[in-house]
């Protein structure tokens, strides 16, 4: 008999079709695993309602479970409580900043209503001395930012709480 602990061990193998640096644990969309009436049952919440990319790591998760014999798989998507960037790993943070992507800060940015922006430190240099190009950057959840010191344009995963 196959274990929680194996599932979401083999889930960590499934990447983020967006972020691939990022498994889908890492992302902290996997909500829960269960097996309920002879079928094991994957909850999922994604980033946003209406994520393009759940499609794809639906499709994964049963190409990924189905490879290690498990062909009873059903894939349930929750969206409350509403997916938050608290649910990111230490790990899956470490892994953005090493791919050259700005992890989350601690606060949702609001500068657009309060006029006092996020700073958010370049995942190349640590500088703090960054600018803000875009609210939106290569996908809805990202903004675009630029490094003054190193000249590196970067993403920022945006807080979302």
């Amino acid at each position: 008999m196959v274990t929680k602990e194996e599932i979401y061990s083999w889930l960590e193998e499934v990447s983020d079709p967006e972020v691939p640096v990022l498994s889908i644990i890492d992302l902290g969309v996997v909500r829960n695993v269960s097996f309920e009436n002879n079928s094991w049952q994957i909850t999922l919440t994604p980033t946003y309602s209406g994520c393009p990319a759940m499609q794809t790591m639906e499709e994964e998760i049963l190409l990924k479970l189905k490879e290690r014999g498990l062909n009873s798989v059903k894939i349930l998507t929750t969206l409350s409580p509403a997916w938050t960037t608290d649910w990111l790993s230490e790990n899956g943070r470490k892994k953005l900043k090493a791919y050259g992507i700005a992890p989350p800060e601690d606060e949702q940015d609001k500068s657009f209503l309060f006029s006092s922006p996020t700073i958010v430190p370049c995942p190349v240099c640590n500088s703090k001395n960054t600018r803000l190009i875009s609210q939106f950057g290569s996908t809805a959840c990202k903004a675009h930012y630029q490094c003054s010191a190193c000249q590196e344009p970067f993403d920022y995963f945006k807080c979302l709480k």
